[in-house]
């Protein structure tokens, strides 16, 4: 849990500086960056299900 929140308040500073600066944000529409971030997710558990599921033969 400590992981998640300090990757919350890192991006919530890093959002903060962008705008300060009047930079656009270095992130991508938000439904799609979940989106991405599941894909990532489901990618490695896959992987790791099909490492298991190999190795268990």
């Amino acid at each position: 849990m400590k992981e998640v929140i300090m990757s919350l308040v890192a991006g919530i500073l890093v959002g903060i500086v962008f705008k300060f600066l009047k930079l656009p944000i270095p992130a991508p529409p938000v439904f799609s960056a979940v989106v991405g971030i599941f894909g990532v997710y489901f990618g490695g558990v896959i992987v790791d299900w099909i490492t298991k599921l190999i190795h268990h033969s």
